[in-house]
């Protein structure tokens, strides 16, 4: 009896894929409208990774610094795509100007700027300003 049942149960998978595959018509791989959804697809991933990559470089989620040497502590657009930037490496503070082709150190601060606390309440990661709005959220 065990047999019997062992030996349906292991043909049975086969029947029912042979059932299957009849009424399932074949896709011609070489077809054009086949090579159009592939193509469409492909070119839509490639796109996609770009406007990922073009997402993290205008939302400035590279990492600068690893080692924490140089910081920026602070940085202002002044045009299409310059900036001006104050750098700080150890206690020294370089005033620089960014274009895309140059980096211009405008001035070197004798005596470095403190950022007071309230200077840094603008800046910060999305994590620090989203529960910084939480918090005013949760006292009103």
């Amino acid at each position: 009896m065990k047999f019997w049942l062992f030996t349906l149960a292991l043909f049975s998978g086969s029947l029912l894929a042979d059932e299957s595959e009849s009424s399932i018509p074949g896709v011609d791989p070489l077809s054009s409208g086949y090579l159009f959804k592939l193509t469409l697809g492909l070119v839509g991933i490639v796109l996609l990774i770009f406007a990922l990559a073009w997402l993290m470089k205008k939302m400035q989620l590279t990492q600068f610094s690893q080692n924490g040497l140089i910081q920026i502590v602070s940085a202002i657009s002044v045009g299409h795509r310059d900036r001006i930037a104050l750098i700080q490496v150890g206690e020294e503070q370089v005033l620089v100007g960014l274009t895309p082709g140059r980096i211009h150190t405008l001035h070197t601060l004798k005596s470095p700027v403190s950022v007071t606390d309230s200077a840094m309440a603008g800046a910060g990661t999305f994590s620090d300003k989203f529960k910084q709005v939480l918090q005013q959220e949760k006292k009103q």
